[in-house]
């Protein structure tokens, strides 16, 4: 099974990257529940041993890309962010003290706290992309305008996937001229 859930969301991770145009140092946010992706509700069966599986399938792929990683926090957290302190100051975002535990922040935020080289948490952020694994709500860290992506996969294990990108906002009404390159 967790060669399988590896497969998966390595595939998953890929193909977003490729759709969304995702740019070098770019943040991708990612929400998992591990709970789901074992066959379980959401919050009920928190998984270290899925949560890095995962990670170790996702985190290589975008990092090769230059990307930043950001792993929501679960709702015990109020769906916090961890990432690299590198991204943090990059962004400017504000930093909080916090520490994900696999019951409280989640299985992969904990994983991504672990194995990030200078993890930080902050409380919220603005990502070109993401990968919704387990219904995680992670919208609220997505910029405007998300666009929903579909993948060749819509499960890693048992967790329905979503992935979205991002796009500028179109203003301006009818005479306007849009960049097509950005849409």
């Amino acid at each position: 099974m967790l060669e399988t859930i590896k497969k998966q969301a390595k595939a998953a991770i890929t193909e977003l990257i490729e759709i969304s145009r995702i740019k070098k140092s770019e943040i991708l946010v990612i929400g998992c529940s591990t709970s789901e992706i074992s066959g379980q509700n959401i919050g009920t069966h928190s998984s270290v041993e899925i949560a890095k599986v995962v990670f170790d399938a996702v985190y290589p792929a975008i990092k090769s890309k230059g990307l930043f990683l950001a792993a929501q926090c679960c709702e015990h957290l109020n769906r916090a962010i961890i990432l690299e302190k590198e991204a943090a100051e990059i962004y400017r975002l504000e930093t909080v003290n916090v520490v994900p535990q696999p019951k409280a922040g989640g299985a992969f935020a904990y994983a991504a706290y672990n194995a990030f080289e200078n993890p930080v948490a902050v409380e919220e952020i603005k990502a070109s992309a993401g990968l919704d694994i387990g219904d995680t709500l992670i919208g609220m860290h997505l910029k405007k305008v998300a666009i929903p992506v579909r993948l060749s996969i819509s499960k890693i294990g048992q967790a329905h996937i979503t992935a979205a990108r991002t796009r500028p906002k179109l203003i301006g009404g009818s005479r306007a001229v849009y960049d097509e390159g950005l849409l």
